[in-house]
């Protein structure tokens, strides 16, 4: 088994370097991406990461540097990268606040099962421990938010180090690893052994055995015995949907995605229930409700998702498959679980059922679920004046890209809006901030994905509270040339939060006000009172942009948006009053979703429940 790791297949490489040639540490590290197929990084220099960058500046295959202006914008852009391809994503940062900077990347990494490398500078071995200038222990302090983190303490030890993280990164339950590395171990001089031995045999005798026909027969049988089954996939399928795609139209079972999972199943065919959970489709919650058997695959059971716990799904059987044993069981117990990646599970599962002649018909369920779906689609407010709905900003993006572009988005109204209201066909178009919840999230994964797929559309749908939170990335899209597409939804609040105060606070504000203290456009109405002035700061960066203000405008506007050559920057503003619908109360039940009411109206009596 300690094999597998260290034979991972190469290509063939050419080093810039003489086998026998003595090189620094810093250029073994560099050769070692280039070993393992890296071709972009996000990297910002300082004092004890510099030796990297000059060995970047030389690299033999030309990796990419994507130069943020934050390292918190690079590892969210490496989260990016890894989210849009499916491959590690890379970013490097220096010693002390540069590594500190990359915690909230790091966290939000892990929570996400996003593949990532995380490089950081230290000081010189001999300072380690004295309180050195930018000096931060960052491998205890990110222990409990990385996969594994390394300090590198011998340069000899860089190859395998490497190799491992990729390993690691990428294998099971994807992750965050962190390597540590001192400055002078990046100046020391060494020969490098290209062909390390990888000892992980713990790591590698908790991976998952491909599951086994009888194991996958058990769920063939009660997806048989039951009338009213549902597919609850998550992030564990987004290399798995073709797989769900075969599984649910063999069968003919509907399916709803997580927030993580969207886009594993097309939302466009008839099967699918969108998204579920807190601000998920009412008839996606009234399936899970009253399922009698429920396919969780790839999915954690996440609180945002079940709700009380007790309740969620409680009159079904549930089977759940997820290539991480930690969460079979740990939030909601199964009748049968299985310790598996979702792709073969499914790939067996779906032989199983090619050979079977006699399968369940299930359209009198899917009937059931259609009534509910036409009685509580996604809500869009009926157009007032020339006001621009946020929802139907999102709709009209959507239908101007064809479903077709890379979305991103900060958190918030915005998030949710955009996950109910564009519809996702494809795997890995979908780039959100999910178990943490991440403001300033948006457009440093914009960049990842731009760099990584320079021939898609990238949109970053962003919301004013979390767009300024990364907004100095404005200089990376111009420097790097970079076309990610702003589309700014700008209320001048902190909209989710307000959305909550008008709901359980009887309205009072609690610091959620965003725009200038002196002058409320949403009062006034008055462009000259919006605050701050995206459009100008956009411009200062050298992104062309424009604002938006009335319905009739934003068609043009988008196609504008889009036909730019380069990056563009689009503030549309809409009411800060309008609630994201439908709602489940945290702990609530689907008995408690809320389907009307807004911040025009927040008494209860208009806070309507099914």
């Amino acid at each position: 088994m300690t094999a597998y790791a260290s034979k991972r297949p190469r290509g063939q490489f050419a080093s810039r370097f003489a086998d026998d040639e003595p090189r620094k540490g810093s250029d073994i590290l560099v050769e070692a991406l280039e070993r393992e197929g890296v071709d972009c990084v996000f990297a910002y220099p300082g004092g004890a990461s510099m030796e990297i960058h000059q060995s970047l500046t030389k690299s033999a295959t030309g990796i990419r540097n994507v130069l943020c202006r934050h390292e918190q914008g690079e590892v969210f852009a490496a989260e990016g990268y890894a989210k849009a391809t499916g491959k590690v994503g890379v970013c490097i940062a220096t010693s002390g606040p540069g590594a500190t900077n990359l915690v909230t990347g790091l966290a939000d990494a892990l929570l996400d099962s996003v593949p990532m490398v995380a490089i950081t500078g230290q000081v010189p071995r001999p300072m380690i421990g004295t309180d050195a200038f930018q000096e931060t222990p960052i491998v205890e302090i990110t222990r409990q938010i990385t996969k594994h983190n390394y300090l590198v303490m011998n340069v000899e030890e860089i190859p395998r180090i490497v190799r491992e993280a990729f390993f690691l990164a990428a294998s099971g339950r994807p992750g965050p690893v962190l390597i540590d590395i001192p400055k002078d171990v990046q100046q020391q001089l060494a020969v490098p052994y290209w062909e390390p031995k990888v000892s992980l045999n713990g790591y590698l005798s908790r991976l998952p055995a491909p599951p086994t026909s009888p194991q996958l027969q058990q769920v063939l049988d009660l997806i048989k015995d039951s009338k009213r089954p549902v597919v609850y996939a998550g992030g564990g399928c987004l290399d798995a949907d073709l797989e769900l795609v075969e599984f649910c139209r063999a069968t003919g079972i509907p399916v709803t995605n997580t927030l993580m999972g969207l886009g594993t199943f097309p939302q466009s065919d008839d099967l699918s229930l969108s998204m579920l959970g807190m601000h998920g489709a009412v008839y996606a919650n009234y399936a899970i409700d009253s399922a009698d058997l429920l396919l969780a695959f790839g999915v954690r059971f996440d609180d945002r998702v079940t709700g009380k716990l007790a309740e969620f799904a409680k009159r079904a059987a549930i089977v759940h498959i997820d290539i991480d044993p930690a969460e079979l069981g740990k939030n909601k117990k199964p009748f049968c679980s299985i310790f598996s990646n979702i792709k073969p599970a499914l790939k067996t599962l779906n032989k199983l059922i090619a050979l079977e002649k006699d399968m369940p018909d299930f359209s009198e369920w899917r009937a059931a679920i259609d009534v509910q779906r036409k009685k509580f689609p996604f809500p869009i407010p009926e157009q007032v004046g020339d006001v621009i709905a946020p929802q139907a900003a999102i709709e009209l993006l959507c239908k101007m890209t064809e479903g077709k572009a890379i979305i991103s988005t900060g958190v918030g109204q915005h998030q949710m809006w955009a996950a109910q209201h564009y519809k996702f066909d494809e795997p890995r178009n979908w780039l959100t901030s999910g178990g943490l919840g991440s403001m300033g999230f948006g457009l440093p994964a914009a960049i990842g994905a731009a760099a990584a797929r320079p021939g898609d559309l990238v949109v970053d749908i962003d919301g004013d509270g979390s767009f300024v939170m990364n907004i100095q990335e404005l200089a990376t899209l111009h420097a790097e040339n970079l076309p990610v597409k702003c589309f700014i939804l700008n209320n001048q609040y902190l909209g989710m939060v307000v959305q909550w105060e008008d709901r359980f606070y009887k309205a009072n504000r609690g610091h959620t006000y965003l725009g200038s203290p002196n002058d409320d456009f949403q009062v006034s109405k008055e462009e000259a009172h919006i605050f701050p002035d995206f459009v100008t700061i956009s411009q200062g960066f050298r992104v062309p942009a424009e604002r938006v203000m009335r319905m009739s405008d934003l068609e043009g506007a988008i196609k504008r948006m889009i036909e730019a050559d380069g990056p563009y920057l689009l503030d549309v503003m809409v009411p800060h009053v309008e609630h994201v619908l439908p709602m489940v109360p945290g702990g609530g039940t689907f008995a408690d979703t809320i389907t009307t009411g807004d911040g025009r109206s927040p008494e209860e009596k208009d806070m309507k429940t099914l």
